[in-house]
């Protein structure tokens, strides 16, 4: 705790995701909801995809914060737009409950195939499910949503 807190008072993105990790789960710290939103923040807003992830589960479970499901999609979209797998799966399940977004099967679908093509299995267990639920049509339309985020993503 205390090389993670000199390091992330310097601004070290990784030692603030790191000292909101501990606070978060009181691993050496008082568990403290509210001092890992706050340290998790100031990694995410320097780009640190694992903060930006976990900053959403906050947000989606009122850990720290009120809950708020929009919110927490911002923060899950951009570390899914930065190729974390856990975050894509989580935003397709956003898209497929309506939770933060309108649901859209489509998009949840995109979102999971997206995961599923880095090798990310319960995605593509999720992609597979969600098929199944799906129209031709939807299909069509998420598969080129699919190919559109990973030609974006991509660059």
């Amino acid at each position: 705790v205390k090389w993670f807190r000199l390091a992330a008072e310097q601004g070290n993105a990784e030692a603030q995701f790191n000292l909101g990790k501990m606070y978060a789960t009181g691993e050496g710290v008082p568990q403290d909801a509210a001092e890992a939103v706050k340290w998790f923040r100031l990694a995410a807003e320097q780009g640190n995809a694992r903060a930006q992830a976990l900053l959403g589960v906050m947000y989606d479970n009122g850990w720290g914060v009120p809950e708020d499901d929009a919110e927490a999609v911002k923060w899950y979209r951009l570390a899914a737009e930065q190729g974390l797998a856990e975050a894509q799966l989580i935003l397709g399940m956003m898209y497929a409950t309506g939770e933060g977004v309108p649901e859209d099967l489509a998009q949840a679908y995109a979102w999971y195939n997206l995961a599923a093509a880095g090798g990310y299995e319960p995605a593509r267990e999720a992609r597979d499910t969600m098929k199944d639920l799906m129209t031709p049509e939807q299909i069509a339309e998420a598969q080129r949503l699919s190919r559109e985020l990973f030609e974006r993503l991509r660059r």
